[in-house]
């Protein structure tokens, strides 16, 4: 015996001898048109906007309100199709695009999770005693403020870095740009970077090498930070001795 919904999406089953068929059919085509490659307004929007674009998705915050969305659990998508709301809670694996900050989540069945921080690691070379040679991408979006934004990630000791590249996710203000570089050497990957959203840069440099962690350092050019996001990208090559015996 069937259901009344799908499992995973809450699809709407059409059942036997059910009468004005469409109705379930046009909502599932609905439902699906909002979640199959999903785009999220926003994530950090508490109060219920008063004019949502026809067809539009937010994740609740903590602390939503609004006539519907006050009392809805945080995580909880939100979509908005002919005049009325309706609440959805994601699936684990769901991904989904948030608009305003140019990044992907996942769901991991419990909250929705940055895809903007993450470790990317090759082989390109191994030896018989497990000794290793690889390509990494270390990568996560920075919130940007003060004078100077230090990243989480950092240039891992005794690796070679190759470049390190950014973009502007949410657009810079209180500064005119931005240096992108590392203690002592504020521009090594790049300076008077733009601070409008997508501008991107790819600072190449010398093959050099790091012998201590070693945060990249955002700097501002003509002010402070106030606001921004950039999305920072360490290229580099790590190297693993043999194995113990």
């Amino acid at each position: 015996m069937f259901d009344e919904a799908t499992p995973r999406l809450g699809l709407p089953y059409v059942v036997a001898a059910q009468a004005q068929k469409h109705i379930p059919i046009n909502e599932s085509l609905a439902r699906l048109d909002g979640l199959v490659q999903l785009a999220v307004e926003s994530r950090a929007l508490a109060a219920q906007p008063a004019s949502p674009v026809a067809g539009g998705f937010w994740i609740l915050p903590v602390g939503a309100t609004g006539a519907v969305w006050a009392g809805q659990a945080a995580g909880t998508l939100m979509r908005f199709e002919a005049g009325a709301w309706e609440a959805l809670t994601p699936a684990e694996g769901v991904l989904a695009w948030i608009k305003d900050e140019n990044q992907m989540l996942a769901h991991d069945g419990v909250a929705w999770t940055p895809l903007s921080t993450t470790f990317k690691s090759l082989t390109a070379a191994a030896s018989p005693g497990l000794a290793n040679t690889r390509l990494e991408i270390r990568e996560e979006e920075t919130t940007l403020s003060g004078a100077t934004t230090s990243t989480v990630i950092v240039v891992p000791a005794r690796s070679i870095v190759l470049a390190v590249s950014t973009r502007t996710t949410v657009a810079v203000t209180g500064a005119a740009s931005y240096n992108c570089g590392v203690a002592g050497d504020a521009s090594k990957f790049g300076g008077s970077l733009g601070a409008a959203k997508n501008s991107s840069n790819v600072g190449v440099i010398g093959p050099t090498a790091y012998y201590a962690d070693t945060p990249v350092l955002l700097t501002a050019a003509g002010g402070n930070f106030t606001a921004g996001k950039v999305r920072v990208a360490i290229h580099l090559l790590r190297f693993d001795a043999p194995a113990s015996v």
